[in-house]
């Protein structure tokens, strides 16, 4: 037996919103038949694509054999029959465009950040909690093969007490001068404009208090610092235009007991690594290295003794100690996390990756971005929601 859900999805022509929540999250779930629920029913999406360009939105439809869309969000709202929102458009509209859904007594899914400001997110979820809807944000990277089995890790106690984690994560984005005969920008231009809600402060210290927060321990402190180290760029049309937000960071967090971790997040890095977002464990019984879907170990009883001697080649080959985790059959993150908030939706089961969660990631990325401005550390308060 299927049991149909509507589902309002904006912001899709957009690359994110694009290809990893409608092509391989929405239409591979229905694909494969639904979301299977515990009654024995199976929970069948059904999408209208909304967007402000008709002819974007159309052409995407039919490239995917989505047979609703339209142009009118207002008129979509108002459909009784649809009673999940979703939104993958810029920061800046998305507390509007979520106080509307949920004024219209919609269920509310979307992209992270929720909001440019901590005020604007706690509004979001007191607005929600009060309409008494349903809420979810993506906090895909905590179902990334590579996270998963760092879960796994933490969970067995390899580590023993976890000292340190240290991420890496960035590449080049390219400025996008269209006279050069360089490759054209991989990012929308508003990500370097901070009065259209850029930054990369903004955009991934989010990532890393939900990381943190459920892989290895809760935040507590940070101190971070940002730049902007590419000053020109130009955007879509081919014009010049001054960066004014971060496009790097290098922050360090304090956690609840006592490890540190840091990470340097950059659009201005060339990547000489395993991935594009790397992060290294360390603790007393053995360390990890994890990329996006690869991950590494070296227990104690492996670790090697290196003796500093600048004047000879290194002796040791400080790859060979290390063994893979191996693999155990991952979904696509956005999907999973579709899946489950699916099922919370039909009535099975918590989600506790709401919109109170993600105000936890806007209040670091605005704790960072004082950080940066005062050039001290910050305590990290529990939210009074």
């Amino acid at each position: 037996m299927q049991q149909r859900i509507g589902i309002i999805m904006h912001g899709v022509t957009g690359r994110m919103g694009m290809n990893q929540h409608l092509i391989r999250s929405i239409l591979q779930i229905r694909k494969q038949g639904g979301v299977a629920l515990k009654n024995g029913t199976r929970l069948m999406p059904d999408p209208i694509l909304v967007g402000r360009h008709a002819g974007k939105i159309e052409s995407l439809a039919k490239q995917h054999g989505v047979e609703r869309w339209t142009t009118d969000l207002a008129s979509a709202l108002a459909n009784p029959q649809d009673s999940i929102f979703f939104d993958a458009a810029s920061t800046q509209l998305r507390p509007k465009l979520l106080k509307q859904a949920i004024k219209a007594g919609k269920h509310v899914y979307c992209e992270k950040p929720v909001a440019t400001t901590l005020a604007k997110a706690l509004d979001l979820y007191r607005a929600a909690k009060q309409a008494g809807v349903k809420h979810g944000v993506v906090q895909d990277k905590l179902w990334l093969p590579g996270m998963l089995k760092l879960a796994k890790l933490c969970e067995a106690g390899f580590f023993g007490k976890i000292l340190s984690v240290r991420g890496e994560f960035g590449y080049w984005v390219f400025e996008g001068d269209p006279q050069s005969g360089r490759p054209s920008a991989q990012r929308p231009s508003w990500n370097y404009r901070q009065q259209d809600g850029g930054g990369i402060i903004l955009d991934m210290l989010c990532h890393w208090r939900y990381v943190l927060d459920n892989l290895f321990g809760a935040v507590k402190a940070v101190s971070c610092l940002g730049a902007t180290h590419i000053p020109l760029r130009w955007d879509e049309a081919g014009k010049k235009y001054r960066a004014t937000a971060d496009d790097a960071a290098y922050a360090t967090f304090k956690l609840a007991g006592g490890a540190i971790a840091h990470f340097n997040s950059s659009w201005t890095v060339r990547v000489r690594r395993d991935d594009l977002l790397t992060l290294q464990v360390d603790g007393t019984q053995g360390s990890a290295v994890a990329g996006l879907r690869r991950c590494w170990v070296q227990a104690y009883e492996k670790t090697p003794k290196p003796v500093w001697n600048p004047d000879i080649a290194q002796p040791i080959n400080f790859f060979e100690d290390w063994q893979e985790v191996p693999d155990e059959g991952y979904d696509n993150a956005f999907k999973v996390q579709w899946e489950m908030f699916l099922r919370h939706v039909a009535g099975e089961g918590p989600f506790r990756w709401g919109l109170l969660e993600a105000a936890k990631g806007v209040q670091l990325a605005e704790l960072g971005l004082k950080s940066w401005r005062q050039k001290k550390w910050l305590d990290v308060p529990k939210l009074k929601p």
